[in-house]
């Protein structure tokens, strides 16, 4: 049995972001677990967890309201890799990949969006 949303590409790709993080955060400081790696996680999770909540039987404009929280989620994991990278708890290489996965989800967001407003 499957649900609606685990079709979605974006979400598919929104998950694929959430366990790129969660391993990421892995290596930071212990004293981070409870402030950045905590809120890096969280903002990741959420980007999925807003698609899925809000795909799941809900109206268009419902829909697009849950995925303006994803997007935000989305900016916020953004903001979160420059916080680690000026800490310096990962690399250019790992900043660069998670960022342009942040880009591609704000592109395919923001398209699934427009596509609720036309109906």
């Amino acid at each position: 049995m499957s649900f609606k949303f685990e079709k979605l590409i974006v979400w598919q790709k929104a998950a694929d972001l959430s366990e790129k993080v969660s391993e990421l955060v892995k290596k930071f400081p212990k004293d981070e677990m409870y402030i950045l790696s905590s809120q890096f996680k969280r903002a990741a999770d959420s980007i999925s967890l807003d698609i899925a909540e809000g795909y799941t039987g809900q109206s268009n404009a419902e829909f697009s309201r849950f995925l303006g929280y994803a997007l935000r989620s989305d900016i916020e994991v953004v903001g979160c890799l420059h916080l680690a990278s000026g800490r310096k708890y990962i690399s250019a290489e790992e900043f660069q990949e998670l960022y342009n996965c942040c880009e591609e989800l704000l592109v395919m967001i923001n398209a699934l969006r427009r596509t609720l407003t036309r109906e």
